[in-house]
């Protein structure tokens, strides 16, 4: 069955799930916009491109990077992008030797793969207890075999790292570039910039932090902005005329036109508030393994008297509920890892509504473990067996 953002609430935690204001759709449907092709001569397309560099101009007052390039179609298109641009700004200074990209145990999986792909291996920087990158552990990794760091901050715990000008001090003094990964962006806008923290290069989710659609198969956006010295590297052109993901570009530059350099700051303080506000509301009844205050997202480490129920049970269950289930078993670093992120865009009746449904799925752990074992029970199927299919998928029937 059908479930979105315009219909119930999606507390995907990491994914920014927030509704998508109509008006971007209808500006992107605009039949002048709709009409463009890729062929057509320069001079018939000058106001797309004119969107482009506007574009351009408010990421980068947004980031406090330089400048930006289109050409990357999703976050992770956008990590590989960046990665690129890392590798080849170390091999125009002959620095060959930086083949090494370190990365902190609580980072979104992309960032390693992406890293893989690139051809880079990844070095592992440990969390402290209170989810912040350990700046000790870090130290001896450091050196002339160094490329650069990936970091998200807030980070994947949705904790705001402290210590980042430090960090960036350290990995500029080996010689490396810091790479910001954009999917945490959200609670930051108009409040503090990735370039100002000292990171070189970053991507950004349109989907996730300016309002575009959310999966569906694309298309998607995740454009790649550069500090000073990496600019030179900006391949061209930084546009495709063939990708099909203008329309993207048009319903994200209408959002930050809607809001307006004073109103996108409240997009962040808003859904720090409903996070902090879920988190306080349910951690006497579900374990919270860092509790401090946290940005836009937190993570529980499942019941706090579980009785034999187990996350996926507690997900599982919300769906009898009409709630999507919020992301599980991730970041990995707690076993039962429940991560709720709730977006500026959701009324304080929806969390209300959320938070006790929360409390009663923990009264039912206590009362009637098998149920939960046992749910959803009000969806047209039951559990499918999700192991079976994800190791031995049937790819067409």
């Amino acid at each position: 069955m059908n479930f979105g953002v315009d219909t119930g609430f999606y507390p995907l935690g990491s994914c920014t799930m927030k509704y998508n204001p109509k008006i971007n759709e209808e500006i992107a449907n605009m039949p002048a916009f709709l009409g463009l092709h890729p062929l057509q001569p320069e001079t018939t397309t000058q106001g797309a491109l004119a969107i482009y560099v506007a574009m351009d101009k408010a990421l980068a007052a947004i980031t406090g990077m330089k400048h930006f390039t289109f050409l990357p179609c999703a976050g992770a298109h956008g990590e590989l992008t960046g990665l690129m641009l890392m590798r080849e700004y170390h091999m125009s200074r002959g620095d060959t030797a930086r083949t090494k990209v370190i990365v902190p145990d609580s980072a979104h999986g992309t960032n390693p793969a992406s890293a893989a792909v690139c051809g880079l291996d990844i070095v592992v920087v440990k969390s402290k207890e209170n989810g912040l990158v350990d700046v000790e552990d870090l130290k001896p990794l450091l050196g002339p075999d160094i490329a650069g760091i990936m970091m998200t901050n807030p980070n994947t715990l949705g904790l705001f790292e402290r210590d980042i000008k430090e960090i960036a001090e350290l990995v500029h003094a080996c010689g490396g570039l810091l790479y910001y990964d954009g999917a945490n962006m959200n609670p930051l806008l108009g409040m503090v910039r990735p370039g100002d923290m000292g990171f070189d290069i970053m991507h950004l989710n349109l989907h996730k932090t300016f309002s575009t659609p959310h999966g569906g198969g694309g298309p998607g956006s995740g454009p790649v902005g550069v500090s000073d010295k990496v600019v030179p590297f900006l391949h061209i052109p930084r546009v495709s005329g063939f990708h099909g993901n203008f329309g993207i570009i048009l319903r994200a530059y209408a959002y930050i036109l809607m809001l307006g350099r004073e109103n996108i700051k409240m997009a962040g303080k808003l859904a720090t508030l409903g996070a902090n506000y879920i988190k306080e509301s349910l951690k006497d009844c579900y374990k919270l393994p860092i509790p401090t205050v946290c940005k836009h997202e937190f993570v529980f480490d499942g019941l706090l008297e579980p009785n034999g129920v187990s996350t996926l049970d507690v997900a599982k269950r919300l769906l009898d509920y009409g709630f999507h289930a919020p992301t599980i078993y991730f970041p990995l670093l707690f076993h039962q890892a429940i991560m709720i992120e709730p977006t500026e865009t959701e009324s304080l009746e929806t969390l209300d509504a959320f938070i006790a449904v929360m409390r009663r799925i923990a009264e039912e752990a206590k009362a009637d473990p098998e149920m939960l074992h046992a749910a959803p029970h009000n969806t047209p199927i039951g559990r499918p067996d999700e192991t079976t299919a994800a190791r031995q998928p049937i790819l067409k029937y």
